[in-house]
């Protein structure tokens, strides 16, 4: 770069490095560089707990898909006596087994990962490893930050061309 000319340049040149330098960094995370993870995100434990979470199928990661489900069912205008048999349903079985499936996973995901982290990586903090990876297993798959490196049943994601 050469040397600014004025303010103004140099306030141009200033944001294009800026500007390059929140692109190298969006894209590390993207990549999963851990150079450029958010601290939540940083460390052998995390990244083992993400690992863990994206290796398997849980519940809770429907959680949010069949929250929608249930909504749109209750906004769909059904004759009166299918509309007050749905609403019973989902108040009623729907809406309780869906929040008992989430609390029981999160609890046993989190217990899982704290008891594989403290085994498999003894020098390593276990403090907020559970919640981060029952979090993780809440949310859906494909918006996952940072992107999933394993398929479920554990395989590499293979890289994007």
């Amino acid at each position: 770069m050469h040397a600014p000319k004025d303010r103004k340049e140099a306030y141009r040149q200033m944001r294009a490095k800026q500007a390059a330098e929140r692109d190298r960094a969006r894209k590390g995370m993207l990549a999963g560089d851990e150079r450029y993870l958010p601290a939540r995100d940083k460390g052998p434990a995390r990244k083992f707990a993400r690992d863990w979470v994206d290796s398997r199928r849980l519940p809770s990661q429907y959680f949010l898909p069949f929250s929608l489900l249930i909504l749109l069912a209750t906004w769909v205008p059904w004759p009166i006596e299918i509309r007050a048999a749905v609403l019973n349903i989902v108040i009623a079985v729907g809406w309780p087994i869906m929040m008992i499936g989430v609390v029981v996973t999160g609890v046993y995901v989190a217990w899982k990962v704290k008891r594989e982290v403290a085994s498999k990586l003894p020098g390593e903090s276990v403090k907020g490893v559970g919640f981060y990876a029952a979090m993780r297993a809440l949310q859906i798959r494909k918006l996952r930050f940072p992107p999933p490196t394993v398929r479920p049943g554990g395989k590499p994601v293979p890289p994007k061309k």
